[in-house]
């Protein structure tokens, strides 16, 4: 699962670094689906770090909009299965 986590992030963080070098050149650029994308699949810590650190996507909107929805989703989906988890082992 860690190993997951770490994959997911480092191919997310690399795309983002690849679509703003790519935006810079004014080449081919990485669709900002597949950005999406690697942040549902849980690259989204990494996506909010490149963000910040690339100073990249940072007022484009939806983009901006569906990594936030992306983000509260998983949040979401995190507390309730730790809730699920909590009540399950808890009674």
């Amino acid at each position: 699962m860690a190993s997951y986590g770490l994959a997911i992030n480092a191919a997310c963080l690399a795309a983002f670094a690849r679509d703003k070098v790519a935006a810079q050149r004014r080449e081919w650029r990485i669709a900002e689906r597949t950005l999406l994308t690697l942040a549902l699949l849980g690259g989204t810590p990494a996506a909010y770090l490149a963000r910040h650190v690339l100073r990249h996507k940072t007022r484009k909107q939806p983009f901006v909009a569906q990594l936030h929805a992306i983000a509260a989703l998983q949040v979401a989906a995190l507390v309730a299965a730790l809730a699920y988890l909590l009540e399950r082992f808890l009674t």
